[in-house]
């Protein structure tokens, strides 16, 4: 059923840097690499905006130009310098939604002053536990991120969510754990029908189309079930938005004037799901 014009949103791929030396064999889990496995296969940065007439949410915060260059990481630009390519003043944002809180998604929090912070009880519990004694676990998120969203949570603005909600009228988080314990998805109405932001719960259309996970994952059962999942909640294989697949540049149009900014709620320029990778990974 097609959603209310009221409940449709636009939907933004925002892009701020890439990883241009990762290699295929470092994309996927065991021995599910798909081509050769030192093939180049870079990965993307995104956040992503959602909007219509009446609201504004920004999904995943990314990270700080500090932190990127600190990790090694090849920076376009800031989240502020993004979001100011969509006029939108960070401290008007009312509601940001976390998918993780991996390094890579939960920075910046404190340019959103004024956000209420929208994050799964599995993710918080994880990332403060006596789990983060494991430097493998704990290099994964940046303590002061982690912090940070302490600190929101006793000012009142971190909203903890256990399960799946309807955030707002199209909006829904869907919990789906497997690449962390609180990861979770957005889905969202456009005019196109419904997306399903899939963040790192499918970093590639490769990772998810051919059922071969990225390697890094707290539950690999999860991980494909949450794979079932996505194509459930989506409205086809082309509505399912990848977290770190630079094909999403080449599959959407970009905004007038700005080469990183993608319109997910426009029609598809390509099918990048029957793309040549995809098809080798099937299994």
């Amino acid at each position: 059923m097609k959603e209310s014009k009221t409940s449709q949103y636009e939907v933004y791929a925002l892009r701020i840097g890439s990883n241009a030396h990762r290699t295929a064999r470092e994309n996927f889990f065991f021995d599910a690499c798909c081509g050769p496995p030192d093939a180049s296969m870079p990965l993307d940065y995104f956040f992503w905006v959602i909007r219509n007439d009446e609201r504004t949410i920004v999904v995943d915060t990314a990270f700080p130009l500090s932190t990127g260059i600190r990790r090694e990481r090849q920076m376009k630009r800031s989240v502020g310098e993004a979001l100011a390519a969509l006029d939108i003043d960070p401290s008007t944002v009312r509601d940001i939604v976390v998918t993780h809180l991996h390094w890579d998604h939960a920075g910046n929090l404190a340019l959103f002053p004024n956000a209420r912070v929208h994050v799964q009880g599995a993710e918080l519990r994880f990332c403060t536990g006596a789990e983060m004694r494991h430097r493998q676990l704990a290099k994964i998120y940046e303590r002061d991120d982690v912090m940070q969203a302490v600190g929101i949570l006793h000012d009142g603005r971190l909203v903890v969510h256990e399960g799946t909600v309807t955030l707002a009228p199209g909006i829904e988080l869907c919990l789906v754990g497997g690449h962390t314990p609180g990861s979770q998805v957005v889905r969202v109405a456009t005019r196109r029908g419904n997306l399903v932001l899939a963040s790192d719960a499918a970093h590639l259309w490769a990772n998810v189309r051919g059922r071969r996970p990225f390697p890094i994952l707290h539950d690999l059962a999860k991980v494909l079930d949450a794979f079932e999942t996505i194509d459930a909640l989506a409205e086809s294989p082309e509505h399912v938005i990848p977290g770190h697949d630079p094909l999403v540049a080449t599959t959407f149009p970009a905004l007038r004037g700005d080469p990183d900014t993608f319109c997910l709620h426009e029609d598809p320029l390509t099918d990048a799901t029957q793309s040549a990778l995809v098809e080798e990974s099937t299994i």
